[in-house]
């Protein structure tokens, strides 16, 4: 028999509105909430009828789906394969899929599911309780550091424990040879620039930059051009449709761009205090805190880590 359940979606899924639409999608269990996380469409179509645990079913005439919203999915896998199902939304960053790999290794039946919806969104999807954790890394242009006063801010009753993942170079993503001559963040003006989405950590420190470089961002071509991803930028300079966009050298070696470093930023991980002594996130920690997480980052290039897997705030 065919089994629907309700699950809350991780994040906006827009629609054609002329047909019955059908999204695969991961499933996922946090603190008795079903979660579905959509896996992307078109690209890779093979590998997300592997990875599904579920299909949306959106109907006909509707527009889509806004992140939080409940929607009905056909399940394609068991519910106790689901509950073995490790929810992270918000910022992207490779290193990510090197943990789930890491984890898939140790145990074989347990999984990650991961959305990459920015650090505005990691930060509201673990407020909704639709993720047991979420990646960020936002500047507080007021004091300078990363990711404590957006705790302060997002949860004043607190409930949720922020840990050190690592310290990562951004930088401006460049075709190979540096055609333009790109030396630092103000000359991106008068370029065919690539964006991240607003309410991305990445984003916010573009902005961040503009302001203080005095960069009217009118005169950046593609400046409100915008893509979810690191890859997802260095994949557009590589295809020579931008010139430059602001992303992390892991993102920049797979396309084999050139890249100018521009900052230092700090990425964590934001954990529900619901979650923290689950086992799943338990052994994610310490994958952090292990030789091989280590050497892989070092391979990939642009990470350095400090306390990887220490709870920096407890909120």
């Amino acid at each position: 028999p065919v089994e629907f359940i309700q699950a809350a979606i991780a994040r906006r899924l827009t629609s054609s509105l002329k047909y019955l639409e059908f999204v695969r999608t991961r499933l996922g269990n946090v603190n008795g909430k079903t979660v579905a996380v959509p896996l992307n469409r078109g690209a890779g179509v093979v590998s997300s009828f592997v990875k599904a645990d579920g299909i949306i079913h959106i109907p006909q005439n509707t527009e889509g789906y806004e992140a939080g919203e409940l929607v009905n999915v056909q399940m394609t896998r068991s519910r106790a394969e689901i509950e073995r199902t490790l929810v992270i939304t918000g910022s992207h960053d490779p290193l990510l899929d090197e943990v789930a790999d890491i984890l898939k290794r140790q145990d074989r039946a347990s999984s990650v599911a991961s959305s990459h919806v920015g650090s505005m969104g990691g930060i509201m999807a673990v407020k909704r309780g639709e993720a047991h954790l979420g990646g960020i890394h936002l500047l507080d242009e007021a004091s300078g550091t990363y990711n404590i006063p957006y705790l302060r801010k997002y949860f004043p009753q607190g409930g949720v424990v922020l840990v050190e993942c690592v310290q990562r170079t951004q930088g401006l993503m460049v075709p190979k040879g540096n055609p333009l001559g790109i030396r630092e963040f103000a000359d991106i003006a008068g370029t065919r620039y690539v964006n991240r989405q607003k309410g991305s950590g990445t984003r916010i420190l573009c902005d961040y930059l503009a302001r203080q470089n005095q960069l009217d961002t009118e005169t950046v071509p593609g400046y409100e051009r915008e893509e979810y991803t690191h890859t997802a930028v260095a994949a557009a300079i590589a295809a020579g449709t931008a010139d430059a966009g602001l992303g992390i050298l892991s993102a920049a070696r797979i396309y084999d761009l050139d890249f100018v470093p521009v900052c230092e930023e700090q990425y964590d991980l934001l954990v529900a205090q619901s979650a923290f002594q689950l086992d799943m996130v338990q052994r994610l920690l310490e994958v952090l805190r292990g030789a091989e997480f280590a050497r892989r980052l070092s391979a990939m290039g642009g990470y350095s880590l400090n306390h990887p897997g220490e709870i920096r705030q407890w909120n």
